[in-house]
């Protein structure tokens, strides 16, 4: 037997079309569909945009061959996961002619700058991290403004990370395989409240 707390809040079509509509409509929101459930993120502040710009530019300087992308993918086996992360490291070309939805084949890393909101701990550090490992996606990256550090998760299984590395804001942080970036993590102290 099924509990209800078992049974996802609509079907990963259903979830689709409302996000369509929420996007024309509602300004101020980002949706999502972890684990069965409506997430609502909202719009990042200007602190969190700038650590992305920092990351991009990082990026662009040291893997000129890859892109850190603004793209809606396609999580998890179970329950047709929909995320939204702050950011995807992916070849330039990676998603044309794709969808608001994505699929994670070329996805290399996937980014998530933590929110001052109520649910940031749940979907944050619990359900974004299995979903991302549940896919395959080799590499997922937090920077947590909350707690002061950046947590860098590897070696996905196909349920879990098996290897996580958490620094303090400051230190230098190695993004393993297939990354190979280093990032010295010192500005991130001018960006937190």
């Amino acid at each position: 037997m099924t509990a209800i707390s078992d049974r996802p809040q609509m079907l990963p079509q259903e979830f689709e079309e409302f996000a369509r509509l929420a996007a024309r409509s509602a300004e101020g929101v980002r949706l999502e569909f972890i684990n069965g459930k409506l997430g609502v993120k909202s719009v990042p502040d200007g602190d969190h945009g700038r650590i992305i710009q920092w990351l991009t530019r990082i990026c662009i300087q040291t893997r000129p061959d890859l892109w850190l992308h603004d793209q809606g993918l396609l999580v998890q086996t179970y329950r047709s996961g929909h995320a939204r992360p702050d950011g995807v490291l992916a070849p330039s070309e990676a998603f044309v002619g794709q969808g608001d939805w994505a699929g994670t084949d070329e996805v290399l890393m996937v980014v998530e700058v933590t929110s001052y909101d109520s649910d940031t701990d749940q979907r944050d550090r619990v359900e974004k991290p299995r979903a991302y490992a549940e896919t395959g996606i080799p590499v997922y990256l937090l920077i947590d403004r909350d707690s002061g550090v950046v947590t860098v998760h590897g070696e996905p299984d196909g349920i879990r990370y098996e290897t996580t590395q958490t620094v303090p804001f400051g230190k230098a942080v190695v993004l393993p395989a297939p990354i190979g970036i280093t990032l010295d993590t010192e500005p991130l102290k001018d960006w937190t409240r």
